[in-house]
């Protein structure tokens, strides 16, 4: 035990400094007291390490070295110190340089004030502005760490790293100068001539120019700006995907499209957006809220086109509708209500083979409503258990301050529709056919009904008229599919699912290291409901 402590004892003392040249080795007890004078070629080593200079003072008690002129201190050929002056504790294996201080390694270079190098951890600091020049990139900061085996950078106040696609600045970032990756923590930025980023968590690959960022994240481009959970962008393709909580907010469109998942390419102003997609367009003091299992937006502004696809939903204050797919275009104003389309205007159902919505570019409103071949309109008698129900072959109305305001219905046009006076009494239910229909909607209700050419009806006492003769062929009272509010555009199935993905979400945030892996998202909506007004008749030939 004892030889062996002598041994270990032995093992641990510090090395001496070890003087391997000198043109002239000389001693001053006067200018420095206790030192050995080392002057001209001086070269000394210490445990791996290799100090030369010009001139230097070795003090071998303390096993410790000051050295003057073209001083530079070698570790292998990971590490480069060069200075005007330096000191080197051989027992504490630390060493100082100042003096125009410049440290290198294969990939990078640091200028500062005074660098600071910890041999026992590897370690080089810094406490005054620095700059290291690491290939494209150049890092500006206040202060930093860099871990020699990791070949890695620490900075911690003020850092600035600039290249020729960006400029990345942040009070805490990790940067590989082998890699050139680049994490960071906390406020930070990125701009560059066509974008500006900012997030509280990402990485991003300053060689390959792709990134990934969490938390507190968006994209700005020029008119667009891209926020989610958890961001993924590639520069060179002007390519990014968001994920969960997404929002894609156009200032120049006025509109805003939402999902759990969503990829825009810059290049070819298109985006595709998925899992409880939504888009928002604001129209008239209002929002048109339009979902689908799919969303595309392309093109530029004044020529974009939306896409929904798959159990299309939409909610408008005073209107709402559902279909297989939509096709809308900001040039032509026009919108395509595509297979099996229904319309809730108010309280009335019209539904058609085809259904256009038209607006005006001028004014950008609403202006007019096109059904084509099957027309049908259906709203229940205000008071009664009966449907007032009008059907045709074609449908053109025209929008009034947003609303469906004036109705032609045309070509073997039939009416089943219950009159009521003033009071509310139902004067009797009139059942006719003619070649043409007019209506005019007040409050979203009926307020007069016009029929023109081979009128052939009447109004008969409702004791008069049967049960199975107030209903028209192929009538379909759809009722209880309405959508009254924007909550009603998802069914009960993406609302569970997107239940599921809050609660992921939120057991990820719980979490200390949140891995960069896609997220999802969550929307809220509101609703609002239309008054209805007793209805008025006419009856007239042309």
């Amino acid at each position: 035990m004892l030889i062996l402590s002598v041994n270990l004892g032995i093992a641990q003392a510090p090395k001496i400094i070890n003087i391997e040249h000198s043109d002239f080795v000389d001693r001053n007890e006067i200018e420095m007291p206790g030192a050995i004078l080392l002057t001209g070629n001086v070269k000394v080593n210490h445990d791996g390490v290799v100090l030369t200079c010009n001139k230097a003072y070795l003090f071998q008690g303390e096993n410790y070295l000051k050295a003057f002129g073209n001083v530079q201190i070698v570790q292998g050929d990971t590490l480069f110190l060069n200075s005007k002056y330096a000191e080197y504790s051989g027992n504490s294996k630390k060493a100082f340089a100042t003096g125009n201080p410049v440290m290198s390694s294969p990939d990078a270079t640091l200028q500062t004030d005074t660098i600071n190098f910890d041999r026992n951890v590897q370690e080089v600091y810094y406490n005054s502005k620095g700059t290291i020049v690491n290939k494209e990139n150049t890092l500006e900061s206040k202060s930093g760490r860099y871990y020699v085996a990791e070949k890695k950078f620490k900075f911690l106040t003020a850092v600035t790293v600039t290249n020729p696609k960006c400029v990345i600045k942040s009070n805490h970032l990790d940067y590989y100068s082998n890699s050139g990756h680049s994490y960071l923590f906390g406020p930070s930025t990125i701009t560059s001539k066509t974008d500006y980023i900012y997030t509280e968590k990402g990485f991003y690959d300053t060689k390959r120019n792709l990134a990934h960022f969490l938390r507190k994240s968006y994209i700005r481009y020029d008119d667009r700006l891209i926020e989610g959970d958890s961001l993924y962008y590639d520069r060179n393709k002007d390519f990014a995907s968001a994920t969960r909580n997404v929002k894609i907010t156009d200032s120049i469109n006025r509109g805003i499209v939402k999902g759990h998942y969503a990829e825009i390419y810059k290049q070819k102003d298109s985006m595709f957006v998925t899992k409880r997609a939504v888009a928002i367009n604001f129209v008239e003091n209002d929002s048109v809220y339009i979902h689908g299992k799919r969303l595309m937006v392309t093109g530029k502004e004044g020529d974009r086109i939306i896409r929904a696809f798959n159990n299309v939903r939409f909610f408008k204050t005073d209107m709402s509708g559902k279909c297989d797919s939509i096709h809308s275009s900001s040039r032509t104003a026009l919108t395509k209500l595509i297979g099996n389309p229904i319309l809730w205007n108010g309280e009335s159902q019209i539904t058609g083979d085809i259904m256009h919505l038209i607006g005006d570019n001028n004014t950008k409103k609403l202006d007019s409503l096109k059904v084509l071949n099957n027309t049908f309109i259906i709203s229940k008698d205000t008071l009664g258990t009966g449907y007032n129900q009008v059907k045709g072959l074609n449908l053109y109305g025209k929008f009034k301050e947003g609303k469906l305001h004036d109705v032609d219905v045309i070509k073997n046009t039939e009416v089943v529709y219950y009159m009521r006076n003033d009071a509310n009494e139902l004067i009797g239910i009139n059942k006719n056919v003619s070649s043409k229909i007019n209506l005019i909607l007040e409050n979203n209700g009926i307020e007069t009904i016009t029929f023109f050419n081979q009128v052939d009806g009447d109004i008969f006492p409702e004791t008069e008229l049967p049960e199975n003769a107030r209903k028209l062929r192929g009538m379909n009272w759809r009722g209880e599919e309405k959508i009254k509010s924007k909550d009603d555009i998802f069914t009960k199935e993406e609302n569970e699912e997107n239940d599921k993905l809050v609660q992921e979400g939120k057991d990820d945030n719980a979490k200390e290291n949140v891995p960069m892996k896609i997220r999802k998202e969550t929307l809220d909506y509101d609703k609002k409901k239309p008054a209805t007004k007793p209805v008025k008749t006419s009856k007239a030939k042309k």
